[in-house]
């Protein structure tokens, strides 16, 4: 299996609309039947979140906006590795104020291709473009256009983004730009109008097939959603048996350490009375030797 192929093949799969991805996706595998191996990985690729879509589709549609966020992130990373505090300080004030603006673009493209972003799928966006300014890794991985999930970044640890795009060999990829395609326009011609129940019979297919594929989509979501509480609640169980710990080990700590201070002032005591057994023999000493020098 070439690696070209598969990142091709990729390259036109996550540039489709997010609803055609499935489809689209299984009709290319089975095409590709005759190589057993491509048309397996080409059949694992997995649906992008809705807030991964719009940040690939906006770098194939806004390809130079991406540039220029991706610029930015290089000039930050390089003057914190740097220490230039000036120029760091005046980088992040125009990383925040560009990761906004080009959040807002975003949700305009997204708008253009018919989908509507919430607040809530924006700030993951943001948070992806954040991501690709702080980490370089992140950056690849944006720059691929092949995100199936959003991306974080704390600015201190490296983003792992291996599970964030399709296949490994994304990162190093950069999406193909697409102009976004026109609106088709319907062919207008008469046709007769059918029976009303034949009609109605059509038209109520028609809104079960768009539910039942409105339904499967939120499945996958919330299968993607559950996945992500599992890891946070085994997360959340490992930092706290850490935590329990560390209180342990400071339990110990604090007890050794008063045992340490009454055996400290029970070694002063002696220490007190042995400086005055020691004083009181030195003056028995030195009358005796007075004594003794007057003989």
């Amino acid at each position: 299996m070439a690696e070209a192929d598969l990142l091709t093949i990729a390259d036109a799969l996550y540039a489709a609309p997010l609803g055609d991805f499935t489809p689209a996706r299984d009709a290319r595998a089975k095409e590709l039947k005759a190589d057993k191996a491509l048309a397996s990985s080409v059949k694992a690729l997995r649906k992008p979140s809705l807030a991964a879509w719009v940040v690939n589709l906006l770098v194939r549609r806004e390809a130079d906006q991406v540039a220029q966020v991706l610029a930015v992130g290089q000039a930050l990373r390089a003057a914190r590795a740097s220490l230039d505090g000036e120029e760091l300080r005046a980088l992040t004030r125009q990383r925040r104020q560009l990761t906004a603006a080009v959040t807002s673009q975003a949700r305009g493209v997204a708008a253009d291709a018919g989908v509507k972003v919430t607040q809530a799928v924006a700030d993951q966006i943001e948070s992806t473009l954040t991501a690709a300014m702080l980490d370089a890794g992140a950056a690849e991985a944006v720059r691929s256009g092949l995100l199936v999930t959003a991306l974080a970044a704390t600015g201190v640890d490296a983003v792992d983004v291996a599970a964030a795009v399709a296949v490994p060999e994304a990162l190093g990829f950069t999406a193909t730009p697409r102009e976004a395609e026109p609106t088709p326009r319907p062919d207008l011609h008469v046709v007769p109008d059918p029976e009303p129940d034949e009609r109605a019979r059509r038209e109520a297919e028609k809104a079960f097939a768009a539910a039942e594929a409105t339904r499967a989509e939120a499945s996958e979501e919330l299968a993607t959603a559950h996945a992500a509480v599992s890891d946070l609640e085994a997360r959340g169980l490992q930092l706290q048996a850490e935590l329990d710990e560390l209180r342990r080990r400071l339990a110990e700590l604090e007890a050794a350490y008063e045992e340490n201070d009454d055996e400290l002032g029970e070694a002063e005591d002696s220490r007190g009375e042995a400086e005055a057994t020691v004083a009181a023999a030195t003056k028995v000493r030195d009358a005796a030797q007075a004594a003794l020098d007057r003989l």
